[in-house]
C-alpha cells in the first residue's frame, strides 16, 4: 500500500515512518518465518530497514547515571531515524514488563514513539506506545539520567 492510499489520522504520531518500520518487521518475519530467537529477527529487520533506506542504530548501549555514578545500562534493540524506539519480543504474548520497559526508554531518550513488536507462531503483533505525558518519579529529587553522568535539577 503506497502512502497515497494510507488512512491519514491527525492523532497518529509519525504515521509514515512507523508504517515503514512495521512493514520492515512483517517483511523480516515473512522472509525468515516463525520459531527463531530474537537475534535472528534483529538481523533480518536490520536488513529490511536498510533496504527501505531508514537510518537506524541497533543494539545501542547507553549508560544510566545518577549523581555522576553509573548505575546500569539500557540496551535498545533499535532507534530508528532518531525518532522511534523499536523493541522486539519473541513468544506468545507481551508482558506488562515489556510495556513498562519501552515507556521507560521513551522517557529516558525523550522520543515520541515506541513500537513493541512480537514475533510468534501466530505472526507479527505490534503496539504503538507513546511516552507518558509527564514522567512520574516517586521520592526522587534527581531521577536517573542517561549518558551525561549527572542530574540536572535546579
Amino acid at each position: 500500500m503506497d502512502s497515497k492510499n494510507r488512512i491519514k489520522r491527525p492523532d497518529l504520531v509519525l504515521p509514515d515512518l512507523s508504517f515503514e518500520v512495521v512493514g520492515a518487521c512483517f517483511e523480516a518475519y515473512n522472509e525468515v518465518g516463525f520459531g527463531h530467537k530474537e537475534k535472528v529477527y534483529y538481523k533480518a529487520i536490520a536488513i529490511c530497514l536498510e533496504k527501505r533506506g531508514l537510518p537506524f542504530v541497533q543494539q545501542k548501549k547507553i549508560p544510566l547515571f545518577c549523581h555522576g555514578r553509573k548505575i546500569g545500562d539500557y540496551v535498545f534493540d533499535f532507534v530508528i531515524a532518531d525518532q522511534i524506539i523499536l523493541e522486539l519480543k519473541v513468544g506468545d504474548r507481551f508482558k506488562l514488563s515489556d510495556y513498562k520497559q519501552l515507556k521507560s526508554y521513551l522517557i529516558s531518550l525523550n522520543k515520541p514513539l515506541g513500537l513493541l513488536v512480537r514475533f510468534g507462531e501466530d505472526g507479527v503483533t505490534y503496539n504503538r506506545i507513546l511516552p507518558p505525558t509527564r514522567p512520574k518519579f516517586v521520592d526522587s529529587p534527581c531521577p536517573p539520567k542517561l549518558g551525561d553522568g549527572g542530574c540536572k535539577n535546579s
